[in-house]
C-alpha cells in the first residue's frame, strides 16, 4: 500500500514532533503551508514537500490524502472549514477551537460537505488508554470512589511571547494541557453530573487550576498548571486500582491491581499511532472517527467552557 499523503498547515514545534514520528511509519508529508515562508520552505525541505504560502493553493491541490492542522487553535475553524469546504479530509490538533460553538461549526461543516474531520487527541488513538477504559467499564476495579489526575509543565518559563502565555492566542493552562485530563475523565466515565473550577489568572490567562468532576458515587479530581512538572493518573474502586504514572505524554503503561491479581499493560501513546489509526479511518471512508467521535470533542469544550466561565476567564477577541 503506498504511503499516506499529508498536507501539514504550520510547520512550528507540535509539527515538527508530529514529522519526526509519522516518517518512521507509511506516511508522507507531500505539501506545507504557513505564513513565515522561510520557516516553511525549510521545513518542507527536511521533508521533501513542496511549500506553499497561499493557503487556498495548498488545499486546492491533490497531491495529498489528508490535511493535518498544526497551528495555534485560535486559527484551527478557519482553517479546518476551508479545508473542509474544498472536500479534504481534516486531522485537526486539540483543542480544535475556544468555545463549544467553534466545535458546532466544525462539526456541521463536515456534515454539510460529507469529509471526514477529527480532533488530534493522541490519547484516545492509543491502546493503553482504550485498556484503561476497558479495566474500568468491566468491572475490573469494581466501582469507582476516586480519581485524581495531575498534569502540569513549567510553561511559565517560556517565552512571554508564546501561544502558550499568550490571551490573544487563548493561551493558558486549561486549553492547552488541561484538555488532556478533562478528556480522559470524559472518554471513561462521559459527560459529569456537576463541575467545579477554581483557578488561578495572571496577565489574562490561567496559569493553574483544580477542576472537579461529579459522578454518581465519586468524583473526578484534576490538576493543571503551568509553573512545575507534574503528572499521574490514579483511579480507584472498591476492588482494586488502576495507576499510569504517565498518562497522556508518551504512556507505555498502565497497571492494574486487585486483590488477586497485578497486571501490567504496555503500549504506545505516539504521534504515529494516531496518524496511522486517522489515515486507516480516512481510507475506509468514514466521516467521524471511532476513536475521537464528535460528541467526545464536543462535550469536552463544554465543560472547558464552563470552567472558563467559573474563573471569569474571557480572552481579548471575546471582548467585542
Amino acid at each position: 500500500m503506498r504511503k499516506f499523503r499529508w498536507a501539514y498547515i504550520g510547520s512550528g514545534n507540535i509539527a515538527k514532533s508530529t514529522a519526526k514520528s509519522i516518517e518512521k511509519g507509511n506516511h508522507i508529508i507531500t505539501a506545507v503551508y504557513g505564513r513565515n515562508k522561510e520557516k516553511v520552505e525549510s521545513f518542507a525541505k527536511k521533508q521533501g514537500a513542496r511549500a506553499y504560502d497561499d493557503f487556498e493553493e495548498c488545499i486546492s491541490s491533490d497531491d495529498f490524502d489528508a490535511v493535518y492542522i498544526a497551528t495555534p487553535h485560535t486559527s484551527h475553524v478557519a482553517y479546518a472549514t476551508r479545508a473542509m469546504k474544498k472536500g479534504k479530509p481534516v486531522l485537526c490538533e486539540k483543542p480544535v477551537g475556544v468555545c463549544e460553538n467553534d466545535v458546532d461549526i466544525l462539526i456541521k461543516t463536515a456534515k454539510e460537505n460529507d469529509v471526514y474531520f477529527c480532533e488530534a487527541m493522541w490519547t484516545w488513538f492509543s491502546d493503553v488508554a482504550l485498556m484503561v477504559k476497558k479495566w474500568v467499564q468491566s468491572g475490573e476495579i469494581g466501582e469507582v470512589k476516586d480519581v485524581k489526575i495531575d498534569y502540569a509543565f513549567p510553561g511559565l518559563m517560556m517565552s512571554k511571547n508564546s501561544r502558550v502565555l499568550t490571551p490573544e492566542t487563548a493561551g493558558g493552562a486549561l486549553l492547552d494541557i488541561g484538555i488532556y485530563p478533562i478528556t480522559y475523565c470524559y472518554n471513561i466515565f462521559g459527560y459529569p453530573d456537576k463541575i467545579e473550577c477554581s483557578g488561578t489568572l495572571k496577565n489574562g490567562i490561567d496559569i493553574k487550576e483544580t477542576v472537579i468532576l461529579y459522578y454518581k458515587g465519586f468524583k473526578c479530581t484534576l490538576n493543571m498548571a503551568l509553573d512545575t512538572l507534574k503528572e499521574s493518573c490514579y483511579i480507584k474502586g472498591t476492588e482494586g486500582e488502576i495507576s499510569l504514572p504517565l498518562f497522556f505524554h508518551m504512556a507505555d503503561k498502565a497497571t492494574l491491581k486487585t486483590k488477586e491479581k497485578k497486571e501490567v499493560f504496555k503500549g504506545k501513546t505516539d504521534y504515529l499511532t494516531e496518524f496511522t489509526r486517522a489515515a486507516e479511518e480516512i481510507r475506509a471512508g468514514k466521516k467521524e472517527s471511532d476513536y475521537i467521535p464528535f460528541m467526545a470533542t464536543k462535550e469536552c469544550m463544554r465543560i472547558m467552557d464552563e470552567c472558563r466561565r467559573q474563573m471569569k476567564l474571557v480572552y481579548p477577541f471575546e471582548m467585542n
